[in-house]
């Protein structure tokens, strides 16, 4: 079962995270600052990431910052605050879900299993060698992404937005598509995350030919991609 990793300075909390958790077959590492965390993550990467955001080292939202530095380990945030504006940040910096505290063990436990359940590599293609896509080239194998030649440096939510654009271009993917692409529950009602991404997507694709827009806006819509 996978190893997740809970960084939260709240005995009280890691204690009932801990006990649901490893009632559901998980292993469990408990830190209390983040900058240990992110060392030991360097060191032995867990699975997932349970990240209270109030800690006292530094705050989650830069903790995560610094791992999306060097990993794409899913994140679930757990946090005091309630603001939409915050849940917005967490998942634009890289997290995977969000939880307001006061919650049920139980339920972090099932959005942990969700998150680890998205993220599942799906069965290999019968052709496992890169494949051409217009000016793309996608190899699965090694989750990579070229662009006219270049290759792209995407993060794990990047690659998954661009891919599902690329299997169908032209088709017009809702907010709401698109976030469930990335790994991030669609449920969770953050379809504005989405524009984010995008922007980054655009800006990686802008590096490489500062003339052509591949992504297009569809206003009040939703986004497709187009092979210039």
């Amino acid at each position: 079962m996978a190893h997740i990793l809970i960084v939260e300075d709240e005995a009280a909390i890691a204690d009932t995270l801990i006990y649901a958790l490893q009632g559901e077959g998980f292993t469990t590492t408990w830190l209390s600052l983040a900058g240990e965390a992110l060392k030991l993550q360097a060191r032995e990467p867990a699975d997932l990431w349970i990240l209270d955001v109030g800690l006292p080292d530094m705050s989650g939202f830069e903790a995560c910052k610094q791992l999306r530095r060097s990993s794409e380990v899913p994140v679930l945030f757990l946090t005091a605050r309630d603001s939409e504006i915050d849940r917005v940040v967490g998942l634009e910096i890289g997290a995977d879900d969000y939880v307001s505290k006061p919650f049920s063990p139980r339920e972090v436990a099932a959005r942990v299993k969700a998150i680890l359940k998205r993220l599942q590599p799906r069965a290999p293609a019968a052709e496992s060698g890169p494949t051409e896509c217009g000016p793309f080239q996608i190899d699965l194998t090694r989750m990579q992404l070229h662009y006219h030649g270049q290759p792209l440096s995407l993060t794990r939510h990047e690659f998954r937005l661009l891919h599902t654009l690329l299997g169908q271009p032209e088709r017009v993917f809702s907010r709401e598509q698109l976030l469930d692409a990335t790994g991030v529950s669609a449920e969770a009602g953050y379809e504005r995350t989405v524009d984010s991404h995008i922007r980054s997507l655009r800006a990686k694709l802008r590096e490489v030919r500062p003339d052509s827009e591949a992504i297009h806006t569809h206003r009040g819509l939703g986004y497709s991609l187009r092979l210039l």
